[in-house]
């Protein structure tokens, strides 16, 4: 599945103000490579209607995300910082607010894997992962709530990984299965002004990052024959979870995961 066609957005998110955190796509060589989660979720964001304020850590790619959110007609705005620090991440949390003129709806698209087995994971891997993977999020949740307006949403994203031991990275499967606990808790503070939170969880996606773990780990690539569909998912797939949970279609879901995965974690 491709990039969906522009003229058949619904404006499901029409004047919603979304703060996409890791917006960016990760550098690759590849002119074709395909595109990240995070600048996917973005750009359809945008596309149903929202105004975008695309985090990074990388200026650069924050900056590349939102000239593609200006494009669809809507506000982008650049932000860039480490989401891992709680200064920054609250920085962030306050520029995407003024420069939106509001803030009611989060997206947080962070992760990496380090480490191979328990006896390759060094314990600097260990804080690493966790740091970003589940560190980050909460942070951007523990800054992000105070800031949003009444009936918005939290969308985290998490990965197959953490319904079972998917990878060779204990940190990254540990960290993945944490943003379950994660989701549920913000989802009950929330509930109080009508903020709700759930959690996409990918299986395995096209993207340049997916890619780049594919040519580390063989067994990746083997285990696209096990998916049901028959194919890897695209980030535009991943992205269509995304808007709809941000929107007043999942307007009486909260503390749920949505797997988006091909049937792979089901058989």
């Amino acid at each position: 599945m491709g990039e969906r066609d522009p003229k058949r957005a619904a404006r499901r998110l029409a004047g919603r103000k979304v703060l996409v955190v890791g917006a960016g796509t990760r550098p690759d060589d590849d002119p074709h490579a395909p595109v990240g989660n995070g600048r996917a979720i973005a750009v359809l964001a945008a596309r149903e209607g929202a105004d975008v304020a695309c985090a990074d850590v990388s200026v650069t790619a924050a900056a590349a995300t939102a000239e593609l959110v200006g494009a669809e007609g809507t506000l982008g705005i650049a932000v860039a910082g480490d989401a891992t620090d709680a200064e920054q991440s609250a920085a962030m949390v306050a520029e995407a607010v003024r420069g939106l003129g509001g803030l009611d709806s989060i997206v947080v698209n962070v992760g990496v894997g380090l480490g191979s087995g328990l006896e390759g994971s060094s314990p600097e891997e260990w804080d690493r992962v966790l740091s970003l993977n589940l560190r980050a999020p909460f942070l951007a949740a523990r800054h992000g709530l105070p800031a949003m307006a009444e009936g918005g949403a939290v969308v985290f994203i998490g990965s197959v990984a953490g319904l079972r031991a998917a990878t060779n990275s204990p940190a990254y499967d540990s960290s993945k299965a944490g943003l379950y606990g994660l989701t549920r808790h913000v989802a009950k503070e929330g509930a109080a002004r009508r903020i709700r939170a759930n959690l996409v969880v990918p299986g395995l996606i096209d993207t340049p990052m997916g890619r780049q773990a594919s040519t580390k780990r063989v067994s990746r690539t083997s285990s696209f024959e096990r998916i049901p569909l028959g194919r890897q998912g695209s980030a535009w797939e991943v992205a269509e979870a995304v808007t709809f949970l941000l929107s007043d279609r999942a307007s009486y879901v909260t503390g749920q995961s949505l797997v988006v995965d091909g049937g792979l974690s089901a058989v």
